[in-house]
């Protein structure tokens, strides 16, 4: 006997795996039928039955699916007791339970037995299910777990056996028909087996004869339930409002007119890619409707806070200023303040720290009620990230009631739980929830109504309305807030698209095939008098928010700075700080440690130096800022005891004695007139800012020591929020909307780089023109030519428009750290990242500071890592220890490496604008090296060649004032620094320190209205010293003119010392240096080649790796050439450098591979390595062994490297286990080495590609070194030129290079065309062929051949629809062997002789040389002398030439100069 049943429930379990005695968890059964069949498959009985609902209701989703209401089951169900016997009599009479995917019927009537108590068997039967991986198998529906076949519904298992399909009812008896009739059909065709059925093996026979053809259904009818359930609803309507009619509540209706409506539930941009409304357009747009107050509710994190309360206050400035004027003006008052009202959406799961399953739970929104609220909020967001974070920023109840005080609470949307348990559960449980919350928050709770006419809502409201009455809970009118107006909803939806990687095109909705989106436009920022239309029916909804806006304080985020304590010795401590919270102690430390540095320092303190110091500590005193300088210099002091190297200081804190005094800065302030008010000016507090540059390698070391020192719940990194730029946002519409993806980069390349659609709509065509250069205007007319359209590139620039700027994702401030007093979540909110293990504010670099957090900037500089890396290559090799910080400064190499402009690889000084300037200047003291480094950016450029004039006396040196030499002399009368501003406007005119520092900021940052202020002041002051007003007035319009451009000194000479050091050991160490600059760039293989390049210029030899010389960095061999690292090569990794290393260091060079197998630790170095070894000439070494023949085998398949790796596993292997024989030997088997097989070595080609293929670059040469000459001599381009075909348009271009890969292709049309490679010394270019010119020149298109190309580039085609033009074209015009270039083009050579060195043994030379390459090219001389300037050119009649490589390479080797053509 079969027994095939069905259910039809509440909805669905929270958690499947739950045991049936937890039923709380599993949903109530509403419907139950089923049938009996016999072993033939005769219907014995079938049943049906409705179940009355006994103290729950049945919720709007479940009914929504399956049409069973309430009212229906109280009218025609019967009680569930009744039902459960008949159920226990069906279950005695059958063997098996059958059903599709019927684990869950199971349980939900398991869980029935268990509330009723009534004993059953059913979990005891044996169960048959028609949904498996069997049946998946059948029909075989992709799109299963891990690349399974897809479960079959119900209805893809009836349309696999019937071939028709079954419409799922959802009602039980037309699902147990449908699975009844698939059953008998799966057991006709046999598809359980003998063992399942527990059967004799001629069962099969007997059913087959009983039913020899398909099985049909035993067509029962079935209820329309939905129909019925909508009749008896319609009824009762009618019925209860004859009886009661609608009621309004009156006192609040003659309210509504006057009320004030506020939004309490938005989202901004922070709700990461779920809302398109920036913090300022939510202000704006409260403003525009003229509320009272605005609320912010983020998902789960309160980023916006901050920027939030910012833009409120900006708007109430501008309030009050526009109510100041009015009133003095007898005017109109306009605008409104504004109060910001801090909150956040919640999601409250069951447990906040259970991650074994997911729960994202509902969502309930916080407001905080003043400061302290907004500290439980923040601890709340906190927690829900550091502990609560599974999916999403979970929180939950025991939380909620921790922190709940200062808190206002809204019951939330749809998602929110009492909304959600009436949708989903039932009425019941959505008021027991209800009540914990009104427990929890008493007055504070308000039940949010929500109108976005929609139907689950229509449901919710009235059930939501009762509980409010019933409970005296007051309602609040809210809407779901995405995007300010209507017309963004479209853009909104793409929003949404973008953060589920989804197109526009799939449909909204739930499961596989549909993605999440709002069901319509309803969700923007309402005015006023929308939401009091759409309440007009509950105006107290309306009302009441008042009260809400009334209970919340307006509250200001930004604070002083809270610095950490800092543990000072007992001798300073002070009893009156205890009492005062004073920071006399502190001070006295710092005086101490500043004086006892001080003598270290300067030797001999004078009066100068004392005074000066006397100031800053004065300064820092009144500041109140000690202790920021005790916990900088503790962990710089930390840094340098753990070797991690510091820099010589950066920004404006090297012009503090004090900083130079601790060790905190390495540059002498006083010698280079470097000014403290820089840094801190004495009349106006705010915060010193220290940032300190570590070697790369270490800065994590030293951020581990502040986390160690003051407690990892007391730092954090910043977070910064990555927004959605102009291009970005074109190809992530282009991406939801299905644009082609040459069509979205076109457009994307035609927004100027660093420019914003914003800046580009809406500006009439001068302003325009006025902002970009002409190339760059003619993309941006074709940009708003295309925004016109009415074609999806116009929609997709359209939408771009409203999400530019979206916050896309969040990151981690690459330098930022921030140390607090305690706990960080007391002051902000925190949460997580990926790549990081400390907490990461809320808030983002912009306001830290503001927020009252302190902030030091961990930067890491590779450059002292190079520096480190050098001195440790120098003491290995020479055993001299080299102390960077007391380079001289006067080294006459190193000024001499400068004046060559020889600064590749030399920090902020490798460009080539600057080795240009470095060969004119000509720099010999350290002072010009400061300058240059101030003058060398945008707008002080211009100044440059004037500064090199005036050095070498072609330029007079004026002087405006007499009185300015003394600061300007330096820097021969140009005013270069801000420093000399500040310094000469206390010098002539009598400024404070503090007013000189105010006038640097005012001119750096064009301040009109401060710089207006001031220099009246300026003149009449200087003017009283009796100096000349007319230039003065001068001095003052030159500074306006440069001082914006003025550099920080401070940081100029820093860097200055930096990069001498560099210039120092390029110059002393040539080759160590070079070797520490290729190791710091390994992972970045354009960089390795062009400082190989470098390399090649220098004369230094650069060889590639070997086993018995290199390291894992780039290091210096004995005969003075840089050496490949070894970790450069792919597949060697750490551990395998490290043993070969190791057993190196320890017994001498590896003789053979065999030598090196059998010694190093083949765990750490496998077969992978060996092979990377090889391929890069690792192993070339061992001179026996050529690189082909460790991949050539015996014909057994194994290579030669892999037997030779084994021999050296076996060798361990014996040496390990070698019994030690009576007589002391070793007893061990000696294990025979391999055979080398004979093979014939690689070609150049070879051996170049495979060291590509497992380093990226070529190593022991270029492919193209051979035609060096035809490469320079006859091609205009290179291979770079072509990444921005644009500026190459009508231009031939002749370029040449290596083919490094071909796929040919036959179109639709059956014609063939080529994609190929060509790469030369520049890059790499993949070229496209078609139609003539394909099978013109296919035969040169071969893998590894040296081709000279001709080419045109043609302007785009023109699209004949749309009328834009495409990308611009290439035709190709000639391709050529490089190999027959020279023959072909070479028509004349060139000797260019110098008078001096015409002497008889050169022209023998020649003339022997000229007489074995005999031929018909012409031959002329150029005879030049450089002293008179004369040249004279001499063309030979009788002698020709043969012009070829052999004859060049011939005349280099005599370095005699030449030119071809």
């Amino acid at each position: 006997m079969y027994l095939i049943f069905d259910t039809e429930t509440t909805g669905l379990p929270k958690r499947w795996d739950a045991p049936i005695t937890d039923t709380d968890n599993w949903p109530r059964a509403v419907q139950i039928a089923w049938q009996l069949h016999d072993a033939m498959g005769n219907c014995i009985e079938h049943q049906d039955y409705l179940i009355k609902p006994d103290g729950f209701n049945i919720p709007y989703d479940a009914e929504k699916i399956h049409g069973i209401s309430t009212e229906l089951v109280q009218e025609q169900g019967i009680l569930l007791a009744e039902v459960l016997e008949k159920f226990n009599i069906a279950m005695s009479k059958t063997k098996f339970i059958v059903g599709q995917n019927v684990k869950f019927d199971l349980n939900v009537m398991g869980a029935e037995y268990v509330r009723e108590n009534i004993e059953n068997p059913l979990q005891e039967l044996p169960v048959l299910d028609t949904c498996t991986e069997h049946t998946a198998s059948l029909c075989q529906i992709p799109g299963g777990r891990y690349g399974k076949f897809k479960l079959p519904t119900l209805t893809e298992l009836h349309q696999f056996l019937f071939d028709t399909p079954f419409d799922e009812a959802h009602n039980a008896t037309a699902d147990v028909e449908a699975t009844t009739r698939c059953f008998l059909e799966l057991l006709r065709r046999k598809e359980f087996t003998i063992e399942q059925l527990d059967i004799q093996p001629d069962y099969f026979e007997g059913f087959t004869q009983a039913n020899p053809t398909q099985i049909k259904g035993i067509n029962l009818n079935h209820v329309n339930l939905k129909r019925q359930s909508a009749k008896i609803n319609q009824r009762l309507q009618k019925e209860q409002s004859e009886v009661v009619p609608n009621s309004t509540n009156k006192e609040a209706a003659s309210k509504l007119a006057d009320a004030q409506f506020v939004h309490l539930h938005n989202h901004s941009q922070f709700s990461i890619l779920q809302s398109t409304i920036s913090v300022t357009d939510l202000v704006s747009a409260a403003a525009k409707e003229n509320m009272p107050a605005v609320a912010l509710t983020d998902h789960g994190n309160m980023m916006g806070a901050f920027h939030f309360v910012s833009a409120v206050s900006n708007h109430n400035k501008s309030v009050k200023t526009q109510h100041a004027e009015a009133e003095e003006n007898s005017e109109e008052k306009k605008g409104q303040i504004i109060k910001p009202i801090i909150g956040c959406e919640f999601f409250v799961c069951e447990n906040h720290l259970d991650k074994t399953r997911k729960d994202n739970g509902y969502q309930i929104v916080l407001l905080a009620k003043n400061k302290k609220g907004y500290h439980n909020l923040a601890k709340l967001s906190s927690t829900a990230f550091t502990d609560g974070f599974y999916y999403v920023p979970r929180i939950d109840k025991k939380l909620i009631e921790q922190y709940k005080e200062d808190l206002i609470c809204l019951t939330g949307n749809l998602y929110g739980e009492v909304s959600s348990k009436v949708l989903n559960i039932g009425e019941n449980q959505a008021e027991e929830a209800l009540l914990w919350w009104k427990d929890t928050f008493k007055d504070d709770l308000y039940i949010e109504l929500m109108r976005h006419n929609q139907e689950d809502e229509d449901r919710v409201n009235p059930v939501l309305i009762q509980f409010a009455q019933k409970h005296s809970v007051k309602l609040i009118a809210s809407n779901n807030t995405y995007y300010v107006e209507q017309e963004n909803a479209n853009a909104h939806d793409i929003l949404l698209c973008v953060k589920d990687g989804e197109k526009q095109a799939t449909p909204i909705g739930r499961g596989r095939g549909y993605r999440y989106g709002l069901p319509n436009q309803e969700y923007y920022f309402k005015s006023s008098e929308e939401m009091k239309a759409l309440f007009r029916d509950i105006p107290e909804a309306i009302v009441n928010i008042e009260e809400v806006v009334n209970k919340i304080e307006t509250y200001d985020l930004a604070r002083d700075v809270l610095l950490p304590a800092f543990d000072i010795p007992d001798e300073f401590e002070h009893q009156e700080d205890v009492a005062d919270g004073g920071k006399r102690g502190e001070n006295a430390f710092l005086k101490h440690l500043t004086f006892k540095g001080a003598e270290k320092r300067y030797g001999n303190i004078t009066t100068e130096i004392k005074e000066r110091l006397d100031f800053e500590l004065s300064v820092i005193e009144n500041t109140g800022y000690p202790g920021y300088f005790l916990i900088v210099e503790d962990f710089i002091r930390e840094a340098r005891n753990m070797d991690v190297s510091v820099g010589p200081g950066r920004g404006s804190a090297a012009g503090s004695v004090v900083a130079y005094c601790l060790w905190i800065t390495n540059i002498d302030p006083i010698k280079y007139d470097l000014l403290f008010e820089r840094f801190l000016n004495p009349d106006r507090v705010s915060m010193p800012d220290i940032d300190i540059d570590f070697d790369d390698e270490g800065r994590g070391r030293v951020m581990q020591y502040v986390i160690d020192k003051y407690g990892a719940n007391q730092v954090a990194q910043i977070i910064t929020y990555g927004t959605m730029a102009a291009k970005s946002s074109i190809r992530d519409t282009a991406r939801v909307l299905d644009l082609p993806l040459n069509e979205a980069d076109h457009i994307a390349k035609l927004i100027p780089n660093m420019s914003k659609l914003g800046k580009i709509f809406g500006k009439s065509e001068k302003e325009l023109a006025g902002k970009f250069r002409a190339e760059d205007l003619e993309k941006v007319n074709e940009l708003l030519n295309i925004s016109d359209g009415d074609d999806l590139q116009a929609e997709t620039v359209n939408q771009a428009r409203v999400l530019e700027g979206s916050v896309r994702n969040t990151g981690i401030h690459a330098c930022g750290v921030i140390i607090t007093p305690g706990d960080i979540t007391n002051y902000v909110p925190v949460s997580v990242a990926k790549d990081s293990d400390l907490y990461v504010t809320q808030f983002d670099n912009s306001v830290v500071e503001s927020a009252g957090l302190l902030k030091m900037d961990f930067l890491g500089l590779k450059t002292l890592t190079l520096i480190k890396d050098t001195v440790k290559i120098v003491k290995a090799k020479h055993n001299i220890t080299l102390d960077p910080e007391n380079f001289p400064l006067d080294d006459e190499k190193t000024y001499q490496l400068f004046q060559r402009g020889e600064t590749v690889g030399i920090f902020q000084y490798e460009s080539p604008g600057m080795q240009k300037h470095m060969k004119h200047l000509k720099p010999t003291v350290f002072d010009d090296l400061i300058a240059m480094n101030a003058l060398y950016r945008p707008g002080p450029m211009e100044y440059i060649p004037s500064f090199i004039r005036r050095k070498h006396g072609e330029e007079e040196i004026v002087y405006d004032l007499p009185e300015t030499e003394e600061y300007l002399k330096e820097t021969y009368g140009i005013t270069v620094y801000q420093e000399q501003v500040m310094l000469l406007s206390q010098k002539l005119a009598d400024f404070t320190k503090g007013e000189a520092d105010v006038l640097r900021k005012a001119m750096g940052k064009k301040q009109k209205a401060v710089l207006d202020k001031m220099k009246p002041k300026f003149i009449s002051q200087a003017a009283a010293k009796g100096m000349n007003e007319e230039k003065l007035e001068k001095i003052w319009k030159d500074w306006e003119a440069f001082a914006s451009y003025a550099f920080n000194k401070s940081h100029s000479t820093c860097y200055a010392w930096i990069a001498y050091q560099t210039a120092y050991l390029k110059a002393h160490y040539p080759a160590e240096y070079m070797a520490a600059v290729l190791s710091n760039n390994m992972n970045d293989i354009k960089s390795v080649t062009f400082f190989m390049e470098e390399c090649k210029r220098m004369r230094l030899p650069v060889l590639g790796p070997s086993v018995n010389e290199s390291y894992y960095k780039f290091s210096v061999n004995q005969d003075n050439a840089v050496r490949f690292g070894m970790g450069a090569i792919k597949g060697v990794g750490h551990g395998a450098v490290k043993t070969i290393v190791k057993n190196r260091k320890e017994e001498g060079h590896y003789k053979s591979i065999f030598d090196l197998a059998k010694r190093i630790d083949l765990r750490a170095a496998n077969k992978k390595a060996f092979e990377g070894l090889a391929n890069a000439g690792g192993l070339d070494c061992f001179t026996d062994t050529h690189r082909a023949q460790y991949f050539a085998h015996d014909g057994d398949g194994i290579t030669f490297l892999e037997k030779a790796v084994k021999y050296g596993a076996k060798h361990q292997e014996n040496e390990n286990s070698a019994q030690v024989s009576l007589f002391g030997e070793a007893s061990g088997v000696e294990v025979a080495e391999p055979q080398v097989p004979p093979s014939e070595d690689w070609g150049t080609m070879e051996k170049l590609s495979r060291e590509k293929e497992v380093v990226g670059i070529y190593i022991s040469g270029h492919p193209l070194d051979d035609f060096k000459i035809e490469m320079k001599t006859f091609c205009n381009g290179v291979i770079a030129d072509f990444n921005d075909l644009g500026s190459m348009v009508n231009q031939n271009v002749k370029f040449g290079g290596v083919v490094t890969d071909v796929q040919h292709r036959v179109s639709k049309q059956g014609k063939g065309w080529a994609i190929f490679s060509i790469e030369d010394y520049t890059d790499s270019f993949d070229f496209r062929i078609f139609g003539e010119d394909y099978l013109k020149f296919r035969h040169f298109l071969v893998q590894n051949s040296f081709v000279h190309v001709q080419a045109l580039v043609k302007e785009g085609w023109v699209n004949r629809d749309t009328g834009k033009k495409g990308d611009p074209r290439i035709q190709f015009n000639n391709f050529q062997l490089l190999h027959d270039v020279m023959d072909t083009y070479a028509k004349k050579l060139s000797i260019q002789l110098n008078v001096k060195d015409l002497k008889s043994d050169t022209i023998s030379e020649l003339q022997e040389m000229f007489r074995m390459h005999e031929g018909s090219n012409s031959l002329s001389f150029v005879v030049y002398d450089n002293e008179d300037k004369i040249k004279l050119n001499m063309p030979s009649r009788k002698q020709k030439v043969n012009i070829s490589q052999e004859l060049l390479n011939t005349l280099s080797v005599h370095h005699i100069k030449y030119k071809l053509n």
